[in-house]
């Protein structure tokens, strides 16, 4: 059998553990717990505890919490619970903080080797005398101060003696550097804030370039598998290894994240949307968090097949938001029971049809499983109907109910539209219909067809509830780009939402619990909201059966 060919991180791995540099793989999923993951994160998520599970090796949880003005334990249980839900699981719970104090004395030791020194320099000062890609970068004049006044000066900068934004520490290496991120690079500041964890013990923070690699290695992670933008960092990642002497150091490795059209993955303007109420929060279905998409209906195992897909590449690409419904409906029509609902109702009178009696009609749970066997639905005089399925007038090609035309109700029979009622406004308000009783099951005795056949529910034993049709939250592919419009607000799609009340369902789906998910029949996939509960089902459209998003938008 022919080897699947494998992706340049794997071969990276496998090479380095042939070679003995590694004996064992170690990964983690590093994110800065300042809020809620989203698709792309669920990309690297498959990669980091992907990789170690082919290997047989661990994925650390580490929570990159290095920034305590922006970082909030209602972001680490989110992280948690979404790593959870995709079907992974950490070997440790880690953080950035367990090692300040390694990462603390790795700077002692930097200055000490002459390495690291103490800027007076203000914020605009040292991004002034950092250059530029086509100029190099001027010493800063405390540069040089000797190691004594250095380790004085920072450690009363860790005593908390002066303000926020007054010194930080600096890396001694190159101001001539085509890298700009090797000129002399921040690795401390001071920030009067309590941190989540170690509470007030600190006022001086790691930058996250330093305390990453640091962080990396003493915990023991072999490849540190990162997206591409950090592959400039590379050479000070190496760097802080090389100079502070580690003797088995972690490898860097860059992959292309997931740029997603359609989708805002931007946390802070993702919190704009959520403070200024465009959206009802972080878990919004119509947001690109994974928390949002598992509200709106989508699966693990679909979003895990979509990254599987994408594949892992070294150059940065924008992937079709229509590929992602596309793993969504595959997973869905393979696994989602089937159910009859009508969001748009009109009523169907059966003239001739008993008064009173009720048959149980049976309906496939699910024809891509045929072991889970059927489900029965009630079937009485009085139905439901989508109010589109009836037109008084016919056009030609108009298969669905019409005044003396036939169709077939799904599984039940043929009937034939005699007349319809209307409202003042000239709306159809219900149609009389006949049936014919030797159709049962939805086949005709005497071999006469019908071309169209639309789904029903029994009016007596429907199920009320509210139905959220959801599309893209935006109407342009890069809802980012605010070259032509003055805000990513301004590309919002108008029509991202539709709720339809009053719509009715079949009486299986009185029960229903949030997270339950079916493909109702001719209408799409959907999914029951966290808010729903009974007596006030409220269900959301995840995808239409059928991607429609690209004609309308052509």
């Amino acid at each position: 059998m022919e080897e699947l060919s494998k992706n340049f991180i794997e071969e990276a791995i496998e090479k380095d553990l042939a070679d003995g540099v590694y004996t064992k793989v170690q990964t983690r999923f590093p994110p800065e717990p300042n809020g809620y993951l989203h698709i792309g994160h669920a990309k690297a998520i498959c990669i980091d505890f992907g990789n170690a599970i082919k290997y047989n090796g661990t994925c650390n949880l580490r929570l990159d919490d290095t920034n305590p003005s922006k970082e909030d334990v209602e972001y680490v249980d989110a992280i948690m619970e979404d790593i959870k839900w995709l079907g992974f699981k950490w070997d440790k719970v880690l953080y950035a903080s367990d090692y300040f104090d390694d990462i603390y004395e790795c700077a002692i030791k930097l200055i000490k080797m002459g390495k690291a020194y103490v800027d007076d320099l203000t914020a605009d000062e040292i991004r002034e005398y950092r250059g530029t890609f086509e100029q190099p970068g001027k010493e800063s004049p405390y540069r040089n101060r000797p190691v004594e006044e250095n380790l004085e000066l920072f450690d009363r900068m860790t005593k908390g003696e002066f303000e926020n934004g007054a010194r930080v520490l600096r890396a001694k290496i190159d101001m001539a550097s085509p890298n700009l991120n090797m000129r002399d690079p921040i690795i401390y500041r001071i920030m009067h804030q309590a941190h989540h964890r170690t509470g007030d013990k600190w006022c001086v923070y790691p930058m996250y370039d330093f305390a990453h690699p640091i962080s990396d290695t003493v915990e023991g992670v072999t490849h540190s598998l990162c997206s591409l933008e950090f592959e400039d960092h590379r050479p000070l990642y190496d760097w802080f290894l090389k100079e502070l002497g580690f003797e088995t150091p972690s490898r860097q490795i860059e992959f292309a994240r997931m740029n997603l059209n359609y989708t805002l993955t931007s946390k802070r303007k993702c919190l704009k949307l959520v403070n200024d109420g465009i959206v009802s929060g972080w878990d919004d279905p119509r947001m690109g968090t994974l928390c949002g998409m598992r509200r709106r209906g989508y699966t693990a195992a679909a979003i895990r097949d979509f990254c599987e897909r994408i594949g892992v590449a070294k150059a940065n690409s924008v992937i079709d938001f229509s590929l992602l419904e596309f793993c969504v409906r595959e997973d869905l029509n393979e696994n989602a029971p089937r159910a009859m609902a009508v969001l748009r109702p009109v009523k169907l009178v059966i003239d001739n049809y008993p008064d009173g009696q009720v048959e149980n009609i049976e309906v496939e749970i699910n024809p891509q499983k045929p072991e889970l066997g059927k489900r029965c639905v009630e079937f009485s005089k009085n139905l439901w109907i989508e109010a589109d399925d009836f037109m008084e007038e016919a056009p030609k090609k108009y298969f669905r109910l019409a005044i003396g035309q036939e169709v077939r109700l799904k599984s039940a029979y043929y009937v034939t539209a005699t007349s319809c009622v209307k409202d003042a406004e000239g709306n159809v308000t219900e149609i009389h219909c006949t049936y014919d009783p030797e159709t049962k099951g939805g086949d005709s005795p005497d071999g006469r067809k019908v071309k169209g056949t639309i789904h029903w529910v029994s009016a007596d034993h429907a199920v009320d509830a509210t139905v959220n049709l959801y599309e893209r939250l935006f109407n342009v592919e890069n809802p980012s780009d605010e070259s032509k419009v003055g805000s990513f607000v301004e590309n919002l799609n108008p029509d991202s939402v539709e709720t339809l009340k009053g719509c009715k369902l079949e009486s299986n789906l009185k029960d229903i619990k949030p997270g339950d998910s079916f493909q109702f029949l001719r209408l799409g996939y959907f999914c029951v909201d966290k808010d729903s509960k009974e007596g006030d089902i409220i269900i959301n459209r995840t995808v239409a059966l059928k991607d429609s998003w690209a004609k309308v938008n052509k």
